[in-house]
């Protein structure tokens, strides 16, 4: 399996492998073409075996409604695997390749609204716990992860997504 940088040529084909994660939805795949569209994607990356794109993660600004220093923060969301290829490893990999191309890219820290099980073993905690809420009054579920040493220490507030990722309904 590949991990590679998400091109415009890759649109239709990461749309499909959101909407097949998804059981359908297309909300996350919009969310993608328009947080591509305005041209704000921080880190994209798609998994391609065998000249077939099986996974997709992407990483955008988010906002933080409050004392935030000098800390980058960005969102993982969302991060797709076809059904076929689940459970084995694609989603892992494409969530430790985008933690290290944001580390590379300067980002301080990285915040997700998921599963606490499985985003804990890449060092996710409770954002909660580092004074961060969220606009969808998540709390367990949503997790926070310093890429640099103490880049959280100085950041209180409620975090809020992109435009993009309220834009989804009716369109």
């Amino acid at each position: 399996m590949e991990i590679r940088p998400y091109t415009r040529s890759d649109a239709d084909p990461v749309s499909e492998v959101h909407r097949r994660a998804f059981d359908g939805r297309d909300d996350e795949s919009r969310i993608v073409r328009r947080v591509h569209d305005a041209d704000e994607a921080v880190v994209s990356l798609v998994a391609v075996e065998n000249d077939r794109i099986v996974g997709h993660i992407l990483f955008s600004p988010v906002s933080v409604d409050g004392p935030n220093g000098t800390a980058t923060l960005v969102g993982l969301a969302p991060v797709g695997v076809l059904p076929d290829h689940q459970n084995r490893g694609v989603g892992s990999s494409l969530v430790e390749r985008g933690l290290a191309e944001c580390r590379d890219a300067g980002v301080d820290a990285v915040v997700v609204l998921g599963d606490p099980g499985y985003y804990a073993r890449f060092g996710f905690e409770r954002a909660s716990e580092h004074g961060l809420g969220n606009e969808y009054g998540a709390d367990e579920a949503f997790m926070a992860k310093s890429l640099r040493e103490g880049a959280l220490d100085d950041v209180s507030g409620t975090v809020a997504y992109r435009p993009e990722f309220r834009e989804i309904d009716g369109s």
